[in-house]
């Protein structure tokens, strides 16, 4: 079903924890599976409100959830567990293979999205990066702290904070400030992005980095001069301002 990969774990050793929400059962049935097949510990919700109740009981670490629900969508599912349960990365499923639908999904704070019919291997591969992603936050470093001008970011407890302002980030675009703080002053292109942020074979949809990029500009850039430029037909650098 899946390619041979090495298991995920928590930070406590314990199965990783994901929340699968579809009302198709065919559907929730083949990504548990998958899912299982990876020694995750998982829990499948069928509607809004079972998923909003799965979340608080379950604390999971990332969530599979599809935008069409018979009570209300997932978007309004992702509000409502994210009032209590904080940042845990989202996934989205959905049968909307248009551009404004996916831009729709991830302004609203989703991690990601796939659209059906989707490759199994595929899922598995993006719901594995979302969670190495957010461990990665949580990893112990030798000098947890990067700083960029008045920007700071630590590794270890996952702050950033920009002229002693913090700043909240998701775990994706906390994983791609990281990336451009890391090589400051260096032009990296989309295609490098990708490969390193998104850890997978986007498919050449390098739209999602523009669409991240200005989610960081109007967090960062907001807070004082300009930190993160475009190179045009390059890709972007993050500069400390002069």
């Amino acid at each position: 079903m899946t390619t041979e990969t090495a298991a995920l774990f928590r930070s406590d050793g314990k199965p990783v924890r994901a929340l699968v929400v579809d009302d198709e059962p065919a559907i929730s049935e083949l990504v548990s599976m998958a899912l299982r097949y990876e020694k995750f510990d998982v829990r499948t919700a069928s509607t809004g409100r079972a998923a909003v109740t799965a979340a608080k009981e379950f604390d999971p670490d990332v969530i599979v959830l599809d935008i069409m629900l018979p009570d209300f969508d997932g978007l309004e599912v992702m509000r409502k567990i994210r009032e209590t349960e904080g940042d845990v990365p989202v996934l989205f499923l959905t049968a909307k293979d248009a551009v404004a639908d996916r831009v729709v999904g991830l302004t609203a704070g989703g991690d990601d999205y796939v659209t059906k019919p989707f490759s199994v291997e595929e899922l598995v591969a993006r719901v594995r990066g979302l969670v190495r992603r957010t461990a990665q936050a949580t990893e112990s470093f030798e000098d947890p702290t990067i700083t960029v001008g008045d920007l700071t970011l630590n590794e270890e407890t996952y702050e950033v904070f920009r002229g002693g302002q913090r700043v909240e980030l998701t775990a994706t675009e906390f994983e791609l400030l990281r990336y451009l703080m890391r090589n400051p002053k260096r032009v990296l292109s989309k295609s490098q992005i990708l490969d390193r942020v998104w850890s997978y074979d986007f498919g050449g949809r390098s739209s999602i980095v523009e669409i991240y990029i200005s989610y960081l500009r109007k967090k960062i850039d907001t807070l004082g001069p300009a930190l993160i430029h475009t190179v045009r037909g390059v890709g972007y650098v993050l500069r400390p301002a002069e």
